[in-house]
């Protein structure tokens, strides 16, 4: 079919939420324009998502936002799990020393929209449409038409890519007719913002069987400005519409602070209603269309794993977007963050289900099995795990096509082929502190340890290849986390995954190495 007059794009991103954003602003950071179509005219309303990973934090960083979260959001590292008002589990995730960011930050999606949307407008090579709804697209060759309408009127513009950040209910997937599969569970939660003055701590509160829900669970975040952030599950039978009316969440949410001892004033600031989903599409990448963040995948908000799994998308997809738009790798490149994600997505399943199952029992015998260990880890440590709620981690690429694997694997988390680099405290300069992610360039980089690493980069790129960065023997706990041994050579991807990990390698080890992670593996 013919263009016609609609103008032309080498990425039009559908969906301007935080994943929609991220990716717009690593397409920008790897030199790439975009336009971004969103519906809305700003950030949206109410907590959302919450709860931002140290992984995402560091994506943040590198396009140009971690500072902003950052200095609103509220770090934490624990949590407490209740069996009715006694606690039976605690929370600790490790803070190794170096790394920049807390294991979580809470701050509130709008929030997030906010400073996403305020680096957008700032970066020439994004293109934010607002108040701008896709209403159909056509996949011809060597482009998608996409048919939009705004307050100016109806539109065409044609995208050599098509990126579908437009959440759950996706019009990109509707229209390619895909679907979701997986697995939807029964439990309901009503999610609620407070606003309420309190001194508690940061940290994850969770109460399975409490007398303020009896039967069900209920959980509870500090959040910036005094909001707190409770949810509180719906136990089969009750009535949704019932439950939402502003009394009886007020005779909800009152019963609960008064359990747990809080008695200042409160008021309901924002609602919703929440379903736990098991969900994804069997294939992230369809021809010209690639689908990230709810759009490709659903998953239970225990773990808070969804909007983490997102930003990872973002990250992926990002650089592998930009090498094809620039010639330097192949268009099946592209395949490889379908292989990647749809992997990471499947493990979040495995333990996002794992999670849900134990706190949204579906039957008498979950249930039974649930009573069964929390009346247990009263009094027995060794049943405590098992109350774990599997707070989400990043994905290892080790079984990438991109990886090279060589030797015994490393048993160093930061350090194995496919994981992601720590982001490690590398010293002191005039500005403060600097990390071993802010010095990386934006695209491949070569990690050395001696001159022995340097000399084999040296032989092995002569001319054009990954920059050169050398940890020296002064940076003790880089080296120590890095597992630093005599010629080793990290080549690092330009998300931060480690593409290879090679002792003493030949120039043709590494050249193959880079090939490989560049989708050129011959």
């Amino acid at each position: 079919m013919a263009s016609g007059a609609a103008a032309r794009h080498a990425v039009v991103i559908a969906g301007g939420g935080p994943v929609g954003l991220t990716l717009a602003l690593e397409l920008a950071r790897h030199g790439i324009a975009s336009v971004v179509l969103e519906q809305g005219a700003g950030p949206g309303e109410g907590s959302r998502a919450i709860c931002i990973s140290r992984r995402s934090m560091d994506i943040l960083d590198g396009i140009g936002v971690g500072e902003d979260f950052r200095g609103k959001g509220l770090g934490w590292t624990s949590g407490t799990s209740f069996f009715r008002n006694r606690p039976v589990y605690r929370l600790e995730m490790p803070w190794p020393p170096g790394e920049k960011h807390y294991p979580m930050t809470n701050l509130q999606q709008f929030h997030m929209e906010e400073f996403l949307i305020a680096r957008a407008r700032r970066e020439p090579l994004v293109e934010l449409r607002q108040r701008t709804r896709l209403e159909d697209l056509d996949i011809a060759t060597g482009y998608v038409r996409l048919h939009v309408r705004s307050p100016a009127g109806a539109e065409a513009l044609d995208a050599r890519f098509l990126i579908a950040c437009d959440g759950a209910r996706s019009r990109v997937r509707e229209a390619l007719g895909l679907r979701l599969n997986g697995r939807s569970h029964e439990g309901r939660y009503l999610i609620a913002d407070i606003h309420m003055r309190s001194d508690h701590p940061t940290e994850r509160r969770a109460w399975f069987d409490p007398p303020s829900n009896p039967g069900a669970t209920v959980l509870m975040h500090r959040q910036p400005d005094d909001i707190w952030r409770i949810d509180y599950q719906l136990l089969p039978g009750q009535d949704a519409e019932r439950e939402l009316e502003a009394g009886r969440i007020a005779e909800r949410i009152g019963a609960h602070l008064a359990m747990i001892g809080e008695s200042a004033p409160w008021r309901l600031v924002w609602t919703s209603l929440y379903r736990a989903h098991c969900l994804a599409l069997d294939d992230y990448r369809h021809g010209p269309v690639l689908f990230a963040g709810d759009a490709a995948h659903l998953v239970p908000i225990f773990g808070v794993r969804g909007l983490n799994s997102g930003i990872a998308d973002a990250n992926n997809l990002g650089w592998k977007l930009a090498a094809v738009l620039r010639g330097e790798a192949p268009l099946s490149l592209l395949d490889s963050y379908s292989v990647e994600r749809r992997a990471a997505t499947l493990d979040i399943l495995a333990q996002a289900e794992k999670t849900t199952l134990f706190m949204t029992p579906p039957d008498a015998g979950h249930a039974l099995m649930r009573e069964a260990v929390l009346s247990l880890a009263i009094d027995e440590e060794f049943v405590r795990p098992l109350i774990d709620p599997r707070q989400s981690v990043p994905y290892d690429y080790v079984e990438s096509p991109l990886t090279t694997l060589t030797g015994r694997p490393v048993d160093l988390e930061g350090a194995r082929a496919g994981a992601p680099l720590p982001n490690l405290a590398l010293g002191a300069t005039p500005q403060g502190a600097h990390h071993l992610l802010e010095v990386l360039p934006a695209g491949f980089a070569a990690i050395v340890f001696d001159t022995a690493g340097e000399a084999a980069v040296r032989a092995a790129f002569a001319a054009a290849g990954p920059d050169c960065l050398r940890i020296g023997d002064g940076e003790a706990l880089a080296r120590e986390r890095l597992g630093a041994v005599p010629g080793l050579v990290i080549l690092a991807r330009p998300d931060g995954h480690l593409a290879a990990r090679l002792v003493a390698p030949a120039p043709e080890q590494l050249r193959q190495a880079l090939w490989r992670a560049c989708g050129r593996a011959h």
